[in-house]
């Protein structure tokens, strides 16, 4: 049957190939989440949620000028993040932001970018999650459709956050992460391909 499943998947991938369509490539460590990928991230949980990779709060290109063109800029009251396009414009895009006593701010840079990265908890939060909980999370967790850190992820500056993708989209528009901001799939994979190492980012309390 495991077969089956995976002939079947390399078959429409090289479909999509051959229509000209792109096609996603998905880490081994997430073979057996594949099926749902192809999905389009769609995996009913609990309490009526819905995974996927599109955000309830829709990017729209909008009047900016706070910050000069390849200038991240995000506001985690308002809950939104923005790129600076230059001459006026930017786009914004919802995200979930950190839960009171985790929301920071100040002027960094992205210093490392990864296509679906793998995620190491820090100690403190294992430790933490362990007390409130008793729960105990995996000292790691490789990439792929399930993991925390969704699809894409920009690291910044020497600190422990980053921008990263999620496929739970109730999150975004929500403080409730440990201070790292989250976008949906589908928008942080758009923003992964506009900004590089380097682009300045200015986080707003």
């Amino acid at each position: 049957m495991k077969l089956m499943r995976t002939a079947a998947a390399a078959v429409l991938a090289l479909g999509l190939a051959l229509s000209g369509a792109t096609v996603t490539t998905v880490p081994a460590s997430a073979e057996s989440s594949f099926a749902n990928f192809l999905r389009g991230g769609q995996k009913p949980i609990s309490h009526g949620k819905f995974r996927s990779d599109k955000s309830p709060i829709k990017r729209k290109t909008v009047k900016f000028d706070k910050y000069p063109a390849n200038t991240i800029y995000i506001d985690t009251a308002e809950r939104r993040l923005y790129y600076s396009l230059g001459n006026g414009k930017a786009i914004r895009y919802g995200v979930g932001v950190g839960r009171d006593g985790f929301r920071w701010s100040g002027s960094h840079k992205i210093t490392r970018k990864a296509e679906w990265p793998g995620w190491t908890p820090p100690a403190v939060m294992r430790a933490r999650v362990k007390r409130q909980t008793g729960r105990t999370l995996p000292a790691f967790v490789p990439g792929g459709p399930e993991n925390p850190l969704g699809a894409r992820a920009l690291y910044i500056g020497s600190t422990i956050y980053r921008i990263h993708g999620t496929n739970q989209p109730w999150t975004i528009g929500q403080a409730m992460s440990s201070g790292c901001i989250r976008m949906a799939n589908d928008d942080v994979v758009d923003l992964y391909k506009r900004v590089g190492v380097g682009t300045r980012v200015v986080v707003r309390q």
